[in-house]
């Protein structure tokens, strides 16, 4: 399958510079940024099948599946590291790329360990990031990032004068798997090899403030694949926490604080730590802003679950194990009343902040899931196991994620 023709590929010679994705809160593949509605992710076969084959009833539940696209490493004239995506990209190897400095330049990685964890500080200079750094920063900006393993995480946006302009904090989880991976590409013998990403919608591209929770679903997570020790390491991880028990846990998050302009960052081992109350507890963080209860989010995000729920329940042979659940909003609120979009029913839509659709009184959310390199169903052009009846983990974890947020509804 060919990339779509509506993405811009730039340069041929030179390909598109990939960029970490600042807003993913969990997992442990790297995710990319190619453009600003497109996303992308190291290529898994059975995942790749399986958007292929994605049942038109998944599909509004889904990011779009743009195709796939050939990335290579690249070594620039100053030694450093970054990724290069291109479909135009030669078969063998990356050699006719384009050697000048990307705008992506990786100046320092230092580990360092302390009693009560691991650091991993990463400086590099880079374009401005979004439309706000761009105004509030002019020119080149350094982004420096302190990732703390294992507790919760926070970042720091400074200027060239080490000034910290207001509300540019981000999420570090995805920079944190990005130097991961390119440790491991550059750790291969040939650097010159080409490897395949999946292209996939950006889901968060509409919203200013993307308020994400990242929710691993149902009651196992390894797949048919798994070897016995993987096999019992995910069982042991399930029966530790509110998988075993709620079939849902928390996997990352973030949510824009609008008392002080910056994001709450909470990672997969705080996820794993939770009991069911606690569970609850984070889910009523999740939709705090630091002033308030986001309860206007309620019934939007339980709408939603409900209608993915009876999808679900219609998917015969599916098993969507370690599979994601994101559930999005804009951090951003929006004040407009109704007697103002009454004597303006086109300013909404001419205004990109706005995401509250004319007329439904509900801010925009989004359900989406994500994650499927080891799903399985039946005519999957893999070996696997052929299950009977819809997914029983994913649906308890469901079950119970709506009822919690019914209770939230209800002040129970």
């Amino acid at each position: 399958m060919v990339v779509q023709n509506n993405l811009d590929t730039g340069d041929p010679r030179k390909g598109v510079v990939l960029e970490p994705f600042i807003h993913q809160v969990g997992g442990h593949m790297s995710m990319m940024k190619y453009d600003e509605h497109t996303i992308c992710k190291p290529l898994v076969s059975q995942e790749q099948w399986f958007y292929e084959s994605l049942p038109t009833a998944m599909k509004q539940f889904t990011p779009q599946y743009k195709g796939i696209i050939s990335v290579c490493l690249r070594r620039d004239s100053l030694g450093n590291l970054d990724l290069v995506a291109n479909p135009s990209l030669p078969t063998s190897n990356c050699g006719s790329l384009d050697k000048e400095p990307s705008l992506m330049l990786w100046q320092e990685i230092k580990r360092t360990s302390t009693t009560s964890s691991e650091h991993l500080l990463v400086k590099w200079s880079h374009a401005p990031l979004t439309k706000t750094i761009k105004e509030s920063c002019p020119g080149r900006a350094i982004f420096r990032t302190e990732l703390q393993y294992h507790t919760d995480v926070s970042s720091l946006m400074e200027d060239t004068n080490g000034n910290q302009p207001e509300r540019q904090t981000y999420n570090p989880w995805g920079l944190h798997c990005h130097q991961l991976h390119l440790n491991r590409m550059s750790s291969k013998p040939n650097e010159n090899k080409l490897h395949q990403f999946l292209l996939l919608e950006n889901v968060v591209s509409k919203y200013q403030y993307p308020c994400i929770l990242d929710l691993k679903m149902g009651t196992r997570q390894h797949g048919d694949d798994a070897s016995e020790e993987k096999k019992a390491r995910h069982i042991k991880k399930c029966e530790q926490s509110t998988s075993g028990s709620l079939g849902v846990r928390i996997c990352g998050m973030q949510v824009y604080q609008a008392d002080t302009g910056q994001y709450l960052c909470k990672d997969k081992y705080y996820g794993r730590k939770l009991s069911p109350d606690g569970f609850r507890r984070a889910l009523y963080q999740f939709l705090h802003n630091g002033k308030r209860l986001r309860t206007d989010l309620l019934e939007p995000i339980v709408s939603q679950l409900k209608v993915l729920l009876s999808v679900i329940q219609k998917q015969c042979s599916y098993r969507f194990y370690s599979s994601s659940l994101l559930i999005i909003y804009d951090g951003q609120e929006h004040t407009e009343n109704k007697e103002t979009l009454d004597n303006h029913p086109q300013g909404c839509f001419q205004t990109i902040n706005c995401t509250m659709p004319l007329g439904t009184g509900q801010p925009k959310v989004d359900v989406r899931m994500i994650d499927f390199a080891h799903t399985t169903y039946k005519g999957a052009k893999y070996n696997h196991t052929v299950y009977d009846g819809p997914d029983p983990g994913y649906i308890f974890g469901l079950e119970n994620l709506v009822k919690i947020l019914q209770n939230t509804q209800e002040g129970v």
